[in-house]
């Protein structure tokens, strides 16, 4: 069974930073496509970052420049690693996983989720 369990969220001022980590329940090797989605009150889930089997990540937009994501297979763990934080940056943070190869930040195409973790951003 694949378990995520995200932790590292919490209240920043803007400017701050955190770092998300997930922890996954299997060996996600070179197997699972990884990624972070977030959704904030009334908004749809978005896709925030992508981190392929190989390591290649991809960021929307709206984080490009601020937010790094990395893999580490041998503790089974990815990190999401957010510096000037935004008030629009607040949201509930989730990672999710599949076993195939990466193919966009489309949230239907994940078959493993966290639980979340809730990331505030104050002005």
């Amino acid at each position: 069974q694949v378990r995520l369990v995200e932790s590292g969220g919490g209240s920043v001022q803007a400017g701050g930073s955190l770092r998300l980590s997930c922890k996954v329940s299997v060996s996600i090797g070179s197997k699972y496509c990884m990624a972070w989605f977030r959704q904030a009150p009334e908004n749809e889930r978005e896709g925030v970052a992508i981190i392929s089997r190989i390591g290649i990540t991809y960021f929307t937009d709206s984080v490009k420049g601020r937010f790094t994501a990395s893999r580490d297979n041998a503790v089974n763990t990815v990190y999401l690693q957010m510096n000037s934080l935004r008030p629009d940056d607040t949201a509930i943070y989730y990672c999710a996983a599949k076993r195939r190869a990466c193919s966009g930040l489309d949230f239907a195409d994940f078959d493993y989720w966290g639980q979340g973790t809730q990331v505030t951003v104050s002005s």
